[in-house]
């Protein structure tokens, strides 16, 4: 599956981010399909914070790419994306989170139980 997520460059506490198609089973900062934007968030005064190839960005999404949570949060201000996606988005991934926590207290719950009765 493509991702659309960021590599992250730049020097120790000064970071800068390109937005980046990848494999989703690349590295952080692996082989790249296709370059899609960049993004300084150390920008200061009259510098631009990112700057992103919509037209590309939206094809990518077209044919099934899947942004990262961090990224459709950047193209929800751009207005790319409907901010109500992104919304749900988020709320899907922390119901996974919370889901998955659960299951593990069970588990470690049922665990100590036996670990009693033996």
């Amino acid at each position: 599956m493509v991702r659309i997520r960021m590599s992250r460059l730049g020097r120790p506490h000064r970071p800068f981010y390109r937005i980046n198609a990848v494999d989703s089973r690349v590295k952080r900062d692996g082989a790249v399909i296709e370059n899609l934007g960049w993004y300084n968030p150390m920008a200061k005064g009259g510098e631009k914070p990112s700057d992103l190839n919509i037209e590309r960005i939206k094809y990518w999404i077209s044919v099934g790419a899947q942004p990262s949570l961090t990224v459709l949060n950047m193209l929800a201000k751009n207005g790319v994306v409907d901010a109500a996606k992104v919304k749900a988005a988020h709320d899907k991934k922390v119901a996974a989170k919370k889901a998955s926590e659960a299951k593990k207290a069970a588990n470690a719950a049922s665990e100590k139980k036996e670990e009693k009765k033996a």
